[in-house]
């Protein structure tokens, strides 16, 4: 086994902060055994666009944590993380293991349409190429593992959400309703009920073409109640902007949301602060700062501990008992 665990990051990267704190998380673990030392990836373009990858530190015989920066646009993501495992296991390191805790392209996973490729598959393969594991949060589809041939620990972030909403806004919680925003969300609102001792009130929609929510209906009581949204990710808000509104006009009072991912393109944050929606909760799974009604936790606890679990042999689905 490596006598040394090197903890990687790029310093112009935005998770390069989040890094940093797990790795001292880790250094600071007094159950510790094993030796943790943090090194510097560097990752740029060249003129013509072309990415250039560098591993600054050695790393042979040393097992590699490289944690990914999940804000990049997809492409220069995949092709940069790519490069970076290239390096490492050409210059022999023991182990290469990927911490992303987004994965771009998880949501295409299959073939919606003829003559069109599977994305996630794909990416698993350019992956598992060189990296010995990886370590992401809440796959949009978790079946998706089932394309990697390599370990694959997917971690929930709902403790770390749920301890925030019991410590913050435990008055929101004692008159509130969980919603799903759409009825492929309704296991992840099922759970966060159970776990908060709550009713389950559903939605659907439809949906005409990707992005477009087209008309809305609600299944259960919202009338004179507090509602939280949960869903995996928020991409665009138009369903979560659209449930928010449909809510109120049925008597809601406050419209909470919480997702592990929060994506936000094409103007989703300036839609969510004009909204019905009073608070949305999102992790740090893809970096970001706190926007008008937008609040962060933080998942750097969560992944301290499943790369110290990981590195000292210990289990991981303990976590989440």
């Amino acid at each position: 086994m490596p006598s040394k665990i090197l903890i990687l990051a790029d310093p112009k990267g935005k998770a390069f902060d989040f890094a940093k704190d797990i790795y001292n998380k880790l250094s600071n673990n007094p159950r510790k055994k094993r030796v943790y030392s943090f090194g510097e990836v560097e990752i740029k373009k060249f003129n013509d666009g072309e990415i250039f990858a560098k591993v600054n530190e050695s790393v042979r015989k040393k097992t590699c944590f490289f944690i990914h920066d999940s804000s990049m646009n997809p492409q220069d993501w995949l092709v940069s993380l790519a490069l970076v495992n290239d390096a490492l296991k050409r210059s022999d390191a023991a182990k290469v293991d990927n911490v992303l805790p987004y994965i771009r392209y998880g949501r295409q996973d299959r073939m919606a349409e003829p003559r069109t490729p599977i994305s996630a598959r794909i990416v698993a393969d350019i992956i598992q190429d060189k990296a010995y594991r990886v370590i992401t949060t809440d796959l949009h589809n978790p079946a998706t593992q089932g394309y990697y041939n390599i370990p694959f620990d997917n971690l929930k972030s709902y403790p770390v959400i749920i301890k925030h909403l019991k410590e913050n806004y435990s008055e929101f919680l004692k008159n509130a309703v969980v919603v799903s925003p759409d009825m492929g969300s309704a296991v992840k609102a099922k759970s966060y009920a159970g776990r908060l001792g709550l009713n389950v009130v559903l939605t659907d929609k439809e949906r005409k073409k990707a992005g477009v929510v087209g008309e809305m209906t609600i299944v259960g009581d919202i009338k004179d109640k507090n509602a939280l949204i949960v869903d995996d990710m928020i991409d665009t808000a138009g369903t979560l902007c659209r449930s928010a509104e449909i809510l109120k006009q049925r008597g809601a009072k406050q419209i909470y949301a919480c997702a592990t991912h929060g994506i936000f393109s094409k103007d989703a944050k300036e839609r969510i602060n004009n909204s019905f929606l009073d608070k949305v909760i999102v992790t740090d799974s893809i970096p970001q700062d706190k926007d008008g009604k937008i609040e962060i936790v933080s998942l750097t606890d969560l992944f301290a501990e499943a790369i110290y679990r990981i590195s000292h042999g210990e289990s991981i689905s303990e976590l989440f008992k």
